[in-house]
């Protein structure tokens, strides 16, 4: 009984060493490139936004260098592909705000593509009035609420 004891405390004393004693490895899956693990990271970055005058989808010259920016990004990786969410205030209709939000994400899409970036690497959506940034209600926070958000994918 002494003898099965021993043997027992041995066999644990020993399966305790060689566990904590092993490195862990990263497990890397063999059908995944490192370009394919680098743009996993990027998922759902956020790149700068661009904004709107009331009522408006016509890019702002002051939003060009933005695009510009987001242009460059896409091009340097060819395997990025971004989302274009169009916002707007509160103001108007559901369906009015829709529309609008549409037209303001393909317009950035239109900028995008015409700088070169290749349009089946970029989707657009709408928000609407649905995902405000200031949930105030005055120009000021309207202001903030009329832009496109681009989101790596």
């Amino acid at each position: 009984m002494k003898k099965m004891n021993l043997f027992a405390v041995l066999f644990l004393i020993i399966s305790v060493g060689i566990y904590t004693g092993c490195e862990k490895k990263q497990v890397v899956k063999s059908d995944e490139t490192p370009a394919v693990q680098e743009s996993a990271a990027k998922e759902d970055t956020a790149l700068k936004s661009i904004y709107f005058d009331f009522n408006k989808a016509a890019i702002q010259p002051g939003d060009r260098a933005v695009l510009k920016e987001i242009a460059d990004y896409l091009l340097k990786d060819k395997n990025i592909k971004i989302s274009i969410e169009g916002n707007c205030d509160e103001r108007g209709t559901d369906k009015y705000n829709l529309v609008l939000g549409d037209k303001r994400a393909k317009a950035a899409m239109t900028y995008l593509v015409n700088l070169g970036v290749d349009k089946k690497r970029i989707r657009t959506i709408s928000n609407g009035k649905d995902k405000p940034l200031d949930s105030g209600h005055n120009e000021e926070a309207w202001a903030k609420n009329r832009r496109d958000d681009f989101v790596v994918k």
